[in-house]
Formats: structure tokens, sequence, C-alpha cells
């Protein structure tokens, strides 16, 4: 099955998580509800196309883990009758591979072509956080698992031997956590979250690198 792959990058990213009143956390990686947010966005949906959502939601999704980034936390003022202060959470810096893999080619292609013309702001978890460019990578020919594996690295690595983190959807048996992060509703007035099946493991990553440097080639 084809894949589409993502290039989710910015100075700040903050995705979902668990947010308790005035402290508002970030996963440590892109949740599901928040890139579905960011693809229906592109096509120019409404909040209460619900039914939309579940197309989006058929989709399998997975993210390979390219540079982790830093959590920074922010800190605001709300002055009002009472004053209060907000904490709210963000992955600085951060480079994630994302992958969409579905049985309709087509509808990638469309995915495509709408995150390269996309009708509403696209951002990667909060309005505060635009995307660098460029957001798409392609559509892959092979499933999705695949596709993070075999994908170059989108980071810059100075490390000649490291490992990085790939989190994906799965239905088997081989569960590492279930997400609550599928987007049934992005009504404001009630927004409501289903959930999915992850498995994460790590892959090495070797990077050759060639020592042999001739100190007078460059006179020649």
């Amino acid at each position: 099955m084809p894949t589409l792959l993502l290039r989710l990058a910015a100075p700040l990213q903050s995705w979902g998580g668990d947010c308790k009143f005035e402290i508002r956390k970030t996963q440590r990686e892109p949740t599901k509800s928040g890139v579905v947010g960011l693809l229906a966005a592109a096509l120019g949906w409404k909040r209460n196309n619900d039914e939309g959502l579940v197309h989006l939601n058929e989709l399998k999704f997975g993210i390979r883990v390219d540079q982790q980034g830093q959590n920074i936390v922010d800190f605001h003022t709300v002055k009002g009758e009472k004053s209060y202060i907000t904490y709210r959470h963000y992955l600085s810096d951060a480079i994630f591979l994302a992958g969409f893999e579905s049985e309709d080619k087509n509808f990638l292609y469309e995915l495509e072509y709408a995150l390269k013309n996309p009708v509403f702001p696209l951002f990667l978890g909060r309005r505060s956080c635009p995307p660098t460019l460029p957001i798409v990578i392609g559509v892959r020919d092979c499933g999705l698992e695949q596709a993070l594996l075999e994908e170059p690295v989108l980071a810059q690595r100075s490390d000649i031997t490291d490992s990085l983190r790939i989190q994906l959807e799965t239905n088997d048996s081989e569960v590492t956590a279930i997400c609550p992060d599928v987007a049934i509703s992005f009504n404001p007035k009630k927004r409501r979250y289903g959930y999915r099946k992850v498995k994460e493991f790590y892959i090495n990553l070797v990077t050759e690198v060639d020592t042999e440097h001739d100190a007078l080639s460059e006179l020649g």
C-alpha cells in the first residue's frame, strides 16, 4: 500500500497531551489528531466536518523521530478579575518524519496537493507554531513501516552511530501504548476523541564517515 510522507519541523511545536487548567503539556511526538487537523485545514474543512474526519482517521499513521528537540516552557500572566499564570510546553527545533498509509493512492495525492496549496493556515499543534517548508516529501509505493525505515534522515546529525524512535499505529499484538488521540470531532463546543493502539521501537542508524583526507588535494 502507498504511503504519504511529511516533514514536520518548526522552531516550536506543541502536540496536545495532558492539559490541566493552567498547565498545557506537549507529547514527545506529533499526535494523530494534530496531524489529521493539519490535513483537514489544508483541505479547507470546517471544524464541524465529522464525516470527513472518519475518512482521515482510516489512514494508518506513523512517526519517526529524526530530531527530538528540547522541551521548553513558556508562561503567560492572564489578568482579569483574578490574575493567574499559565504554563505552556513546546518542543523546540524538533524534526519528525510522519506517514499516512492508505489503499486509496488518489486520496494521498489529493492530500499532497492540498498541503502544497492549503485553504487554511497550517500549524503544528498550536496556531503559534507555523511549520517550516517543505512539509510534503511525497508518496512512496510501499507500506508505512517500510517507508519510515527507508527514508533518509531529515536532520543533520554529527554522531556516527545513533538510533531513531518510531511510533507506528498497529492492530497486532505488539502494542506498546494506547493513545487517546483519534479526533472524532473538532467542534469547539464538544470535542471528542477516540483511542488507537501503537507500537514503539528503535532502529539503529549508522552513518559512514570518510576519515581519509588529503590536505594537498585543494592545491591541485
